[in-house]
């Protein structure tokens, strides 16, 4: 007879009166002896040909050798976005039916966008951590609503609570690469060191996840572990150490179209693209190189050499992965699949960016002025993206970009590597696949299955299909016959080799949408529009498109300007969604979502006790070396830093600020657009004042701390820069809009920073 003890647990054994006459027992550990380990490699923002693998310049030696000693496969699609595409890999689901339309920021107040997955579709870790898999994160997770990633969350929706037994990495959609946002399992913390000691947040996500890994085949060696390592690169901002940026200085010198061709060349002597493939043309707005001022061209070669830099000093971080897991002999029983999560960004503009927040902003970048600092881009005080023209080179051969639904959007690099697994060696495959069949094949190749209910949770099926039969048997055929997209407005649908797609402007009529028709099966780039040699193809697929938008929950289309979006998200109890901000510290960082707003001025009191002896370090501390501001002690004086790009506007008493008791204010009034008027007060008494020529909406990426600095403002300090006093309260008051035009320009800035921080 099964006993079952007051708290629940079926007892298996037997229970008399004492221990003589009973019999214990003790539930089975789940140890999946023999399983395969998994690693997920997700690289960011990198499109179809960047990976020398792919037809690249750019050295990728490790993933190279991944390739060559594995599976590339080049029909492989995502969503165009990186959270979309990071929920379907995640889940075997396609984005909209898990709330992923968008980025993770969004929250359209439709089931198809609320920024985080739902219970009802249980994660790869969810998975294989119960299934015995020791289960860890690190990098980029950008899976969570960011109001619910301040210090109180809920944290429901943080890896640990989606699967993941530990966390090392950032929430947001990007990081400053030498200044990073960290965050360990359920509480944010500060990087472990700054970039004059050598600090890159790329090598230490990999430090870290061969910590998690050291850890568990010394403790634990006969559970598998499944890590997902997802790094901050190649997203902007593009930032490498020196010796990287050195060796690619000159090497893109020729031009896009030159440089373009020559990738387009190699790829097909790999076999990546058919023979017959035609090049596609130059996207609208990318000007042929020859017409590019000689200034637009020096800023557009030294911002590739910054992607290319970054692109090969992960790659180095990658090889130190691979060989730990040969160190500690786990490698060829690792299958490792390597990703990007969309194709090469456009959010660099026309002439790219120096600093990503001039964009974010609406500032045009001053090409004539960004060459006086060129030995800048791609070090700590750059937060820079390449133009389109590099960004349409990175998605060779193909036309557009990331947030598109044509090819230069979600055809993406996949590589799987599995030295116990796969026989084949070097095999290129072409059936189609999607992000989606990424779980289900995991599922196979570990002998797992996906629960039909988890946690007392009835879940949504699967939606992809298991690439196992190409993986190991060489089956190349596609695992289903028709794949959806849509993003942002764009669509598309593949069927059977064929692909209906259209670019959707916002504000156009739907029903006015212009649908191209290509046989991708034989028009690999999609170059040969044959809408109009098959109409009926076309209207067919165009109603199939609907068909399936309707079954994965694809409705409502959403092309409302990003502003209405963002501010639907800002509801009542979200930590931003106040004019009065009240804090008492010590409290955790803050990421920017969850700061005050600032764009049109506030006031800022402190309430403090200053200490007799040295009183340095940071009040407040807000953004990067790149734009932010601070109101810190330094040699005893008490300052106030506004930094617009580098542009300092800069007050500071004249006295040491005297031992006890103060009260501090700050006040930032918005006079005449874009300027603003800054007064730093003690005690009642006006220290000085001065304009700030641009008060930025969006300030930085990067968030707030108070009595301590993640990242330095200017150059008067270096991190941690902990105030030794005691901060009782920090008020901010933030004004009501001077008028409703007012609020919708504050809004479009910062719905447009986070849209673009994919």
């Amino acid at each position: 007879m099964t006993y079952k003890h007051p708290s629940g647990e079926e007892f298996k054994g037997r229970i008399g009166k004492t221990y003589a006459d009973s019999e214990p027992w003790w539930p089975p550990l789940a140890v999946p002896d023999g399983k395969p380990n998994v690693v997920f490699i997700v690289i960011d923002d990198t499109g179809f040909s960047h990976l020398g693998c792919y037809g690249s310049s750019i050295e990728t030696p490790n993933i190279d050798r991944l390739a060559e000693n594995g599976l590339r496969y080049v029909n492989f699609h995502t969503t165009a976005l990186c959270s979309p595409s990071r929920a379907c890999l995640l889940t075997g689901r396609n984005h909209h039916s898990v709330g992923m339309r968008g980025i993770s920021n969004m929250d359209t107040g439709y089931p198809n966008m609320r920024g985080y997955l739902p219970p009802t579709a249980a994660t790869m870790a969810d998975v294989l951590r119960d299934a015995g898999y020791g289960t860890y994160a690190a990098g980029k997770w950008h899976l969570t609503p960011m109001s619910e990633s301040s210090a109180v969350g809920p944290f429901h929706n943080w890896p640990l609570q989606r699967g993941f037994n530990r966390f090392y990495g950032f929430m947001q959609g990007e990081t400053d690469q030498f200044y990073p946002e960290i965050t360990i399992d359920n509480h944010h913390s500060q990087a472990p060191a700054l970039p004059e000691d050598g600090y890159h947040v790329s090598e230490d996500i990999v430090e870290q996840s061969i910590g998690f890994l050291r850890d568990q085949v010394s403790l634990v060696p006969e559970k598998p572990f499944f890590l997902y390592l997802a790094f901050g690169a190649t997203h902007s901002p593009h930032q490498a150490p020196q010796a990287y940026l050195d060796k690619y200085r000159g090497r893109f010198d020729d031009g896009w179209e030159v440089v373009r061709k020559q990738w387009f060349e190699r790829q097909k002597e790999l076999g990546i693209i058919p023979e017959d493939t035609q090049l596609a043309p130059l996207n609208p707005s990318v000007k042929p190189w020859g017409e590019l001022s000689e200034n637009e061209q020096k800023f557009g070669c030294r911002l590739q050499e910054a992607f290319a830099a970054q692109l090969d000093h992960t790659d180095a971080q990658i090889g130190r992965l691979m060989t730990f897991l040969e160190e500690i002999g786990q490698y060829d029983n690792t299958m490792i699949v390597l990703i990007s999560d969309n194709g090469a960004s456009q959010e660099g503009g026309e002439t790219g960016v120096f600093d990503e927040m001039k964009w974010f902003n609406g500032i045009p970048e001053n090409v004539d002025e960004a060459v006086t600092r060129l030995d800048d881009i791609g070090g700590p005080e750059s937060h820079s993206n390449i133009p389109w023209g590099w960004a349409q080179v990175g998605n060779t051969p193909l036309k557009w970009y990331k947030q598109n639904t044509h090819g230069g959007g979600v055809r993406d690099p996949l590589i799987v590597h599995w030295p116990g697994g796969i026989e084949e060696r070097g095999g290129i495959r072409d059936n189609f696949c999607h992000a989606i069949d990424l779980m289900p094949t995991v599922m196979e190749l570990t002998g797992t299955e996906a629960p039909e209910v988890y946690r007392g949770i009835e879940q949504m099926p699967i939606h992809g299909e298991s690439l196992a039969g190409s993986m190991t048997a060489g089956d190349t055929k596609p695992a289903r016959s028709v794949q959806y997209f849509e993003m942002l407005g764009h669509r598309g649908i593949w069927q059977d080799g064929w692909k209906a797609v259209t670019r959707h402007l916002p504000g156009k009529p739907w029903e006015e949408d212009k649908w191209e028709l290509y046989h991708l099966d034989k028009d690999f780039s999609e170059t040969h529009d044959l809408a109009a040699e098959h109409p009926e193809r076309l209207e067919q697929m165009i109603a199939l498109w609907w068909e399936e938008a309707e079954k994965y929950g694809a409705l409502p289309l959403d092309d409302r300007p990003a502003f209405e979006i963002f501010r639907a998200a800002r509801r009542h109890g979200s930590p931003a969604s106040r004019r009065r901000f009240v804090y008492h510290p010590p409290i955790s960082h803050m990421v920017s979502e969850v700061c005050p707003p600032m764009g049109r001025g506030w006031t800022t009191k402190i309430a403090l006790d200053h200490p007799e002896n040295n009183g340095d370090g940071a009040l407040v501390n807000r953004g990067t070396i790149n734009s932010g501001l601070a109101l810190y002690v330094l040699n005893g004086k008490l300052h106030f830093d506004y930094n617009f790009f580098h542009e300092h506007t800069h007050i500071v008493m004249d006295q040491p600020l005297s031992p006890g008791r103060h009260q501090i204010t700050l006040e930032v009034e918005r006079i005449e657009k874009p300027g603003a008027v800054a007064r730093l007060i003690v005690d009642g008494e006006l220290q000085g004042e001065a304009v700030i020529p641009h008060l930025l909406v969006m300030l930085s990426s990067t968030g707030m701390d108070i009595g301590r600095a993640i990242a330095p403002i200017t150059r008067d300090y270096d991190p941690p820069f902990i105030y030794p006093g005691r901060i009782e309260t920090v008020t901010f008051d933030i004004p009501e809009s001077r008028s409703k035009r007012d609020a919708q320009e504050e809004a479009k800035s910062e719905a447009r920073a986070a849209m673009t921080r994919q």
